[in-house]
């Protein structure tokens, strides 16, 4: 049975930034179970970056800790429109059961988490009411700032999108959470919960923070950029093309993508399976060396395969040159081909869960190209290519003289 602070260690590991983690200790040391609450808005294809918090939910569990995974259905249209209203309900289906694909392939039981969709209470009166509270209390300057690092930004912000950190903050004290847990981008609306809940008579909670995985071109990995994540369901021949177009600088370990994803995700797997003790090392072979944990293949004539027993080694390796960012690239495409299989084949033989992807993320409309049809518009009186110098004849005149002149025109003959 581990002790409170043995608790406290799992559940806080490898994150980058804990706020208030007095809060949960002091959960712990009462005996009393903590209750988590990560959310995701339902707006694009999610990506592999997920797998930063997903993995992490392990150690949760571990720990004893309740998961509630918050399906932000409101969220996603509030902000800036990035779900349409019409897609909104089909799209959370689809993140429901993709993370249910994901938790089973990295072997978390689902059935220890519990997933709420957010219009299933934010639509309610006491909740509303909240918001208004909060309406009459929050400036513009400050509902603005908490979502800079969240809320797509645009030079025309719509007042949907000022909204959004107040449902976030709010959504702490309707979940009955004791710690709400998101990537470091999420700080600001942390900070603005812990400033505006007690405002509102609720109590405060604690905050844990991960890392976020750069993008393969750098920068953020978003949803809403497909150059700069894989997406759980990309192709293997996407995922090919991807990586070998993503940013890898020889020797460069400060923005680089691909030793990020091995730091924050494969690493983080391989160490969960050691832990069970289920004998699987994930991105090792079989004549790996003991204690490896991540293996990069290179050609016998540049010296064979390089095995590593931590993160650190790799890394050190690669700023030193004498891993070659080819033979990086080959062993991170290895790394997602084997984590997205299950994933890919959970979906391939699913027909639901086909035509639930199928209405969430409807193709495009291709844009029919009709010729654009001429509308013959006749010159006004006077005026075009056959106007004569005599003056025009009268309505009356003009009509009368143009049929004398088709009679004169008409031959009769015995048989008309």
């Amino acid at each position: 049975m581990a002790t409170a602070e043995e608790k406290y260690t799992l559940i806080t590991r490898d994150l980058q930034e804990v706020l208030d983690g007095d809060i949960i200790q002091k959960v712990l040391a009462e005996g009393r179970t903590p209750k988590c609450y990560w959310g995701t808005a339902t707006t694009g294809r999610p990506h592999v970056g997920y797998l930063v918090p997903l993995s992490k939910m392990a150690d949760f569990l571990q720990a004893g800790v309740e998961v509630t995974i918050l399906l932000a259905d409101v969220h996603a249209f509030l902000d800036n429109l990035k779900a349409p209203i019409e897609l909104v309900n089909q799209r959370a289906k689809f993140y429901e059961m993709l993370l249910h694909a994901v938790f089973s392939s990295l072997g978390i039981p689902v059935d220890k988490l519990k997933f709420v969709l957010g219009s299933t209470y934010q639509l309610s009166k006491e909740y509303n009411l909240d918001q208004y509270k909060l309406c009459s209390m929050v400036t513009e300057h400050d509902a603005k700032k908490a979502g800079a690092e969240v809320v797509k930004q645009v030079d025309n912000p719509l007042l949907s999108g000022l909204l959004y950190p107040g449902l976030q903050a709010l959504d702490e004290q309707y979940l009955d959470c004791d710690f709400q847990f998101g990537g470091v981008d999420q700080r600001k609306i942390f900070t603005f919960a812990k400033e505006y809940l007690p405002k509102l008579g609720y109590r405060q909670r604690g905050h844990l923070m991960n890392k976020m995985v750069p993008g393969l071109a750098g920068g953020k990995m978003s949803s809403s950029d497909p150059n700069s994540k894989i997406d759980f369901l990309d192709t293997p021949d996407i995922v090919k093309k991807k990586i070998k177009s993503a940013f890898c600088e020889e020797g460069n370990v400060t923005d680089n993508g691909l030793l990020a994803f091995i730091r924050a995700v494969a690493i983080p797997i391989a160490r969960l399976h050691a832990e069970r003790g289920d004998g699987i090392r994930p991105w090792a072979p079989e004549d790996a060396p003991a204690g490896t944990v991540y293996t990069v293949p290179r050609n016998e004539k540049y010296g064979g395969p390089m095995h590593f027993p931590n993160y650190e080694a790799l890394e050190k390796a690669f700023a030193d040159k004498e891993i070659h960012p080819g033979d990086l690239k080959a062993a991170v495409q290895s790394t997602l081909l084997k984590l997205l299989e299950p994933i890919r084949r959970a979906f391939d033989s699913n027909p639901e869960f086909q035509e639930v992807e199928r209405l969430a993320y409807p193709p495009p409309e291709a844009l029919s190209k009709k010729k654009k049809e001429k509308t013959y518009h006749p010159p006004p009186p006077g005026k075009g290519k056959n106007v004569s110098t005599a003056p025009p004849p009268g309505p009356a005149t003009g009509a009368v003289d143009g049929i004398a002149d088709a009679l004169d025109n008409t031959k009769i003959t015995p048989d008309s």
